[in-house]
């Protein structure tokens, strides 16, 4: 299926470029100059601190934060005397064949770095001292020997056929060549133009080595739009549309330099309303940073990235189309799998990832899946490892992480909620500031506290704990305010204690000092005066023994003899009644 690639800039500001297939959006790339990359960039430094506790070193380049070096990527032309020596591609020397980091690096001494991944959060960069230098069809190692075929290239008559090709070349002795997957099946012709072009671009970057001071920048990568096309251009896409003259004729000179016939592709966008609005980008890119993601079928996906790794949750949703569970869960894991590389490489999410599909007693539906995952993962330019299906439906894969995600790179921490994505509710609001008003007045210097809460709270307050706000006031004789601001966070809360002579009062916690120890206030519950009694009749001793009420006998024939009884009283009732009218 033939893919068009949608470059969409605001000029000195932002690039966007959308690669789409058949309408779909498959990739998407963003650059900001707030927020520019420096991947790739290789730099004069030195070397700040060597830490042999965790076998690394700290370089000072040139930016705000000083790079971290590992040992392992620490090239031989550094290692002392007797264990230098040229390495082949792809085949480094192992950790415990090196020297100690402390061997050979000291602190203030140069060298020169690349960055391999930009910093995230409070890490500073990482940095290597192999430097590598990409062109359109190969990849030039200086320092390094051998030659190399891009891992992706997985067919064996392939891969002979481009390390021939490499052979025949005239090729610098110290330097290691690796064939991207652009140039397999490239004539010997276009693999020699760009290796001149790389010995051109070596040439430069070697003599502002020697004639600059560290800290500085050395070489410096593409921009966006050419390192784009670049790495990613290739034959299935049929054409570039670009909505900035400046950039398209940029983009067709670089594309007369490396792909000669493949000029003409290069198309201006000339719409007003915005190019990724009229093909339906927009509204797929804001979809992006959703914490689900629905499937075609009826399933869904909940994608939670946290510090330390992605969990990914495969739900059927509301798919019942198959009468067996077992068919059901097959369809949509499988389906789960290539959304899920999808979104991957959309949200440029890395490190560890767990993917929780929905579980499969077959063995053979989980090998399928492991199958359409492995499949859909090989067009990620992105270096993987994926392991196979646990017991439990579990996957654990790593990805390569080169910078901060999409999100991380567009969205800025909530400042209601401080990235929780919870605030607490106006009760346990209100009950917090009841306790701080019980610590506030409890301060002798203090006479007057006013608390300023969400109008939200202020309204809880008045209305469930004004009693115990007037208690406060009365027992401590002093006065309490309670304001309701507008413009404060929803669990925000401020309280500002004053003295008599309107100073402000410090009231908060002091934490001990190291060496005192918090001593409580107690007291015995043996030295409580007794509780007042009620007004009232004394209260009967606990000790007083309550008798039983006895139970009258029951007779038998009792309710014959209750109607005896009865009748008797009423023949008296009825001779009484005669004599009083005898008499």
């Amino acid at each position: 299926m033939s893919k068009e690639m949608l470059i969409n800039t605001v000029e000195g500001r932002e690039c966007r470029i959308a690669i789409t297939s058949g309408g779909s959006l498959e990739e998407l790339y963003i650059e900001r100059v707030s927020s520019t990359s420096h991947v790739g960039n290789i730099y004069k430094g030195r070397v700040t601190n060597v830490e042999p506790s965790i076998q690394a070193a700290f370089v000072d380049f040139g930016l705000s934060k000083n790079g971290f070096l590992h040992i392992s990527d620490v090239s031989p032309q550094y290692f002392p005397k007797g264990q230098k020596g040229a390495e082949s591609v792809g085949r480094k020397r192992a950790r415990h064949d090196r020297p100690s980091i402390q061997a050979c690096l000291r602190r203030g001494q140069e060298v020169v770095v690349q960055m391999t991944k930009e910093g995230i959060g409070t890490k500073g960069p990482t940095l290597t001292t192999y430097l590598s230098i990409p062109g359109r069809l190969l990849v030039m190692m200086p320092g390094m020997s051998r030659l190399g075929i891009s891992r992706k290239v997985e067919d064996e008559d392939i891969r002979a056929k481009a390390r021939s090709a490499l052979t025949d070349m005239n090729l610098p002795s110290d330097m290691g060549i690796i064939v991207r997957t652009a140039g397999v099946d490239r004539p010997k012709r276009e693999l020699q133009r760009d290796l001149n072009y790389l010995m051109r671009l070596w040439d430069v970057v070697r003599q502002r080595t020697k004639s600059s001071k560290a800290p500085a920048e050395i070489y410096q990568e593409s921009d966006l739009v050419i390192r784009t096309i670049r790495d990613v251009y290739n034959s299935d896409i049929s054409r570039i549309v670009c909505d900035n003259e400046q950039i398209a004729r940029k983009v067709t000179d670089f594309l007369r330099v490396i792909v000669p016939r493949r000029k003409r592709v290069v198309e201006l966008y000339t719409g007003t309303d915005g190019i990724f609005h009229d093909v339906g980008l927009e509204k797929e890119i804001e979809k992006i940073s959703s914490r689900r993601v629905m499937l075609k079928s009826g399933g869904s996906l909940v994608i939670d990235q946290t510090e330390a790794m992605v969990a990914i949750d495969v739900n059927s949703g509301r798919y019942r189309d198959q009468s067996d569970a077992e068919a059901t869960a097959l369809k949509i894991n499988i389906e789960a799998a290539g959304e899920i590389v999808r979104q991957l490489r959309l949200r440029d999410l890395g490190g560890v990832i767990v993917i929780d599909f929905i579980d499969m007693r077959n063995e053979a539906n989980r090998r399928a899946v492991e199958l359409a995952l492995r499949k859909a993962i090989k067009q990620d330019r992105a270096k993987t490892k994926v392991l196979r299906i646990s017991s439990l439906g579990l996957v654990e894969m790593t990805r390569q992480r080169l910078g901060p995600s999409l999100r991380d790179s567009t969205y800025q921490t909530c400042t209601y909620c401080q990235g929780a994505g919870l605030i607490k509710s106006d009760e346990s609001l209100g009950l917090m500031v009841m306790r701080n008003l019980q610590r506030a007045t409890a301060n002798e210097e203090v006479t007057q506290v006013n608390v300023a809460v969400s109008p939200a709270v202020a309204n809880h307050l008045a209305n469930h704990h004004r009693q115990q706000i007037c208690q406060i006031e009365s027992r401590t004789d002093k006065t309490v305010i309670i304001n309701a601001d507008a413009d404060l966070a929803g669990d925000e809360i401020r309280i500002t204690c004053t003295n008599g002579r309107g100073s402000t009062v410090q009231w908060q916690w002091q934490a001990p000092a190291a060496s005192g120890k918090l001593k409580l206030a107690t007291t015995s519950i043996e030295d409580l005066p007794a509780p007042e009694e009620p007004a009232g009749e004394p209260p009967k001793a606990d000790t007083e023994e309550k008798k039983p009420k006895k139970r009258p006998r029951r007779r038998r024939g009792g309710r014959k003899h209750k109607r005896n009884e009865n009748k008797n009283e009423d023949e008296a009732k009825g001779d009484a009644k005669t004599a009083h009218k005898k008499s």
